[in-house]
């Protein structure tokens, strides 16, 4: 299992856009992969469960992947976050 933390730098949060974006990019991995806004998580493959999160701006939100692809998902995922949030 993988996991890494990437505070959210966009002042709009994590709204449809980008929360579309970032389950499109999740989806092409193979593996499991959880987001983690407190106690409260979604699978990073459901649109609805990532927006239920309701990230905003200056959140902390933990990813956890596990699976047969996590070392590229997870160095992967995290550049995707730096680039786009």
């Amino acid at each position: 299992m993988r996991e890494f933390t990437y505070t959210v730098k966009d002042e709009l949060g994590l709204h449809a856009r980008p929360a579309g974006m970032l389950v499109k990019r999740a989806a092409s991995y193979q593996s499991n992969i959880q987001i983690w806004k407190g106690e409260a998580s979604a699978q990073a493959k459901r649109l609805f469960g990532v927006m239920g999160l309701n990230v905003k701006q200056g959140d902390a939100i933990r990813f956890t992947l596990e699976g047969a692809d996590e070392e590229a998902a997870c160095t992967e995922l995290e550049a995707f976050c730096q680039e786009n949030f």
